[in-house]
């Protein structure tokens, strides 16, 4: 008999879309916290900065940083939450059977993501214009910015792959993840408290994570002003380092099991 394996199609992609959007994490981390985060804190800063350019900067600022809590909830968190799940009830074994590898499964799951985040942004995007008054931006800008969160979106994909296929468990995964999710957005500056704030030790540690970039310095590269990219792109490098870390020992574990 033939040897039937599954490849990446329409209806797998379609699949693992059902299943992220039957994830109630991705709603409410995903999309009604960045949008509801982003009307609050823009009327607070609203209130506290006299009307004008000041004012329009700054808000929009603070509309860019929290963004980047969109791949945070939907990637970081949900995947790693559903990975785990799945996991735990022995979902991914049971496919093989039916000749879905896990790399397709994966794959699809990723493309999944990037539908859910893209739909996710257009609501966001669209409260921030017609709500809070965001500053349009540069083309340039908007395309960097787009470049910006589908690199992080790559980096914590991985990460929460990692996570979920080293602990094996919902609890755990969960706990790890949401004490994650609320680290970064503390350091990232997107809790009231900006870089500036923090002690000298906790600004070391926000340099080297991408988010803080989106809510300190994004402002310049919406704008289509010049950015020196190099400490942002040396964050980067330390997540994707740490993200690729935990995928080879995750790899590890899971080739230890089969044999």
């Amino acid at each position: 008999m033939k040897d039937r394996k599954r490849t990446i199609s329409l209806q797998m992609i379609l699949f693992e879309f059902r299943k992220t959007i039957g994830n109630p994490y991705v709603h409410i981390f995903g999309v009604g916290m960045p949008v509801l985060m982003m009307i609050v804190i823009t009327r607070v800063v609203g209130m506290e900065v006299p009307e004008g350019e000041m004012r329009s900067q700054m808000v929009t600022a603070v509309f860019l940083g929290i963004g980047a809590l969109i791949p945070l909830a939907t990637v970081l968190m949900g995947y790693a939450v559903s990975h785990a799940q799945e996991l735990e009830k022995g979902i991914p074994q049971r496919m093989e059977l039916f000749g879905i590898r896990p790399l397709v499964s994966l794959c699809s799951r990723a493309v999944s993501e990037v539908l859910f985040m893209l739909a996710a942004f257009c609501v966001y995007f669209t409260v921030g214009f017609a709500v809070v008054g965001v500053n349009a931006p540069a083309v340039s800008g908007a395309v960097l910015y787009l470049v910006c969160i589908l690199a992080l979106s790559v980096i914590l994909f991985g990460l929460a792959h990692g996570v979920a296929s080293l602990l094996r468990k919902f609890s755990l995964t969960y706990c790890v993840t949401m004490l994650l999710y609320f680290a970064l957005m503390m350091l990232g500056g997107m809790m009231g408290i900006s870089y500036d704030n923090l002690s000298a030790p906790l600004q070391a540690v926000a340099r080297l994570l991408p988010v803080t970039y989106f809510s300190r310095d994004f402002y310049i590269v919406w704008s289509g002003d010049s950015y020196n990219f190099a400490p942002m792109l040396q964050a980067y490098l330390f997540l994707g380092a740490a993200a690729g870390i935990l995928l080879f020992f995750a790899a590890r574990g899971g080739r230890r099991k089969l044999h």
